[in-house]
C-alpha cells in the first residue's frame, strides 16, 4: 500500500521532529535516556514477573502487566534490543502508552539480559531462536482470547521478523500482527557501524562488559572472560567469543546464521510492518531499500528518526506509539 494512502486511512502524518530533535544521535540518545521513564507509569505498579520454561529447559524471565477483565482490549509482547531488557526506556515507554489505551503488555527477557544472568549456565546468542519463539508462544496464552501482538526493537525487531517467518507453518493462530521497529536485518554491516561509532560502541562496550562479568560471577567455574574484557571493539570481542564457546568458524559465519534476506520477508503471510528511518547510524538504509512490500508486510522509512527514536517531544509518546496503537485498532 502507498504510505500516503496508510497515513491517511490510519489518520496519522510522517513522522516530523522539531529542529532541536531532528539530529540521529539526538534521537538514538533519547531512545535510552531514562529520564523519559519519569512520572507515573501506571504499568509498572501492576506488573509481575515471570519466568517461561522452554521443552529444553531454557529458563526466560518475563514481565507480565496485565488490565482488568473490563479494560482488557488485547495482549502486546515487547522483545528490546541487544544489551536492553523489559525494563529499557523505549520498553518502559511505549508498554506504558498500550498498557494506558487498553493492552495487557508482556515484556520478554532475552537470555543473559535483565536480571536473568543466573537462569541459564549457556550464554545468549543472537541465533537462539527456539526459545524466543517458544516463549513468545507461552506468553501468547495470556491474551485469554483476544488478540495478541508481537513489537520488537533493534534486535528484538530481528526475532519479531523470524518469528512472523516461521508463524505461517508453526503458528498457534494467536499472534495477529507483528510490527519491527529500526531492526537488525544485516549483523554483520551494523557491528561494523558501531564499531565505527565511538560514542555508540563506547555505550555498547560498557552494557556488553558488564554483562559478562555478571556471567562470570554467577558461573565462575566455566567462564573466564577476562581477556575478552580487554578488547576495544564488538567485532573482537565477538570473534573470540565464538571461537572458545562456539562451532561458528568466524563472525561472517555466525552473523549470516540470523541475517534477514528479502526472500525471507516475501514468506511472510502474517501482517507485518517494518519501520525504520534513513537516519539510522547502526542500520544501513540500503538494507530496507531492498525489501518489497506486500498484501501482508508493509516497509515505512522515515527521513529522520535514529535507532529506536521517532521522538516528537521528551515526555510525549513517539510516533511509533501512537502508529502501534492505529495498527492494533484497524
Amino acid at each position: 500500500m502507498d504510505l500516503r494512502i496508510l497515513y491517511r486511512i490510519m489518520h496519522l502524518r510522517p513522522f516530523q521532529p522539531p529542529v532541536y530533535l531532528k539530529p540521529a544521535v539526538v534521537q538514538t540518545l533519547l531512545a535510552s535516556l531514562k529520564i523519559r521513564t519519569w512520572g507515573k507509569k501506571t504499568m509498572l505498579h501492576r506488573e509481575r514477573q515471570m519466568v517461561l520454561k522452554t521443552q529444553k529447559s531454557v529458563r526466560l524471565l518475563g514481565v507480565y502487566s496485565p488490565q482488568p477483565e473490563e479494560n482488557h482490549r488485547g495482549l502486546v509482547i515487547l522483545l528490546h534490543g541487544w544489551e536492553g531488557s523489559s525494563h529499557s526506556t523505549y520498553m518502559v515507554t511505549c508498554g506504558d502508552f498500550l498498557y494506558r489505551n487498553g493492552y495487557a503488555v508482556f515484556r520478554l527477557n532475552l537470555r543473559d539480559h535483565g536480571n536473568s544472568h543466573h537462569l541459564n549456565k549457556g550464554l545468549f546468542y543472537a541465533t537462539l531462536l527456539d526459545e524466543v519463539w517458544e516463549a513468545v508462544d507461552q506468553a501468547s496464552n495470556l491474551g485469554r482470547g483476544a488478540p495478541v501482538y508481537l513489537v520488537g526493537f533493534s534486535l528484538g525487531g530481528n526475532f519479531a521478523i523470524r518469528i512472523a517467518a516461521r508463524y505461517a507453518g508453526q503458528g498457534n493462530g494467536k499472534l495477529c500482527r507483528v510490527v519491527s521497529i529500526s531492526p537488525v536485518l544485516d549483523p554483520d554491516k551494523a557491528t561494523d557501524r558501531i564499531d565505527d561509532n565511538p560514542l555508540i560502541l563506547s555505550y555498547f562496550l560498557k552494557k556488553w562488559r558488564r554483562s559478562l562479568i555478571l556471567k562470570q560471577a554467577f558461573y565462575p567455574d566455566h567462564y573466564d572472560f577476562s581477556e575478552l574484557l580487554k578488547m576495544k571493539t564488538l567485532r573482537e570481542m565477538t570473534a573470540r567469543l565464538l571461537e572458545r564457546h562456539t562451532d561458528y568458524a568466524d563472525t561472517h559465519e555466525y552473523f549470516k546464521a540470523y541475517s534477514i534476506q528479502p526472500e525471507r520477508i516475501r514468506q511472510i503471510t502474517l501482517p507485518l510492518s517494518i519501520l525504520t528511518a534513513i537516519d539510522d547510524p547502526i542500520i544501513p538504509i540500503q538494507d530496507f531499500q531492498q525489501l518489497k512490500s506486500s498484501a501482508s508486510t508493509q516497509v515505512i522509512m522515515h527521513e529522520h528518526g535514529g535507532h529506536n527514536g521517532f521522538i516528537e517531544g521528551l515526555f510525549q509518546p513517539t510516533w511509533y506509539d501512537r502508529f502501534l496503537l492505529k495498527q492494533f485498532e484497524a
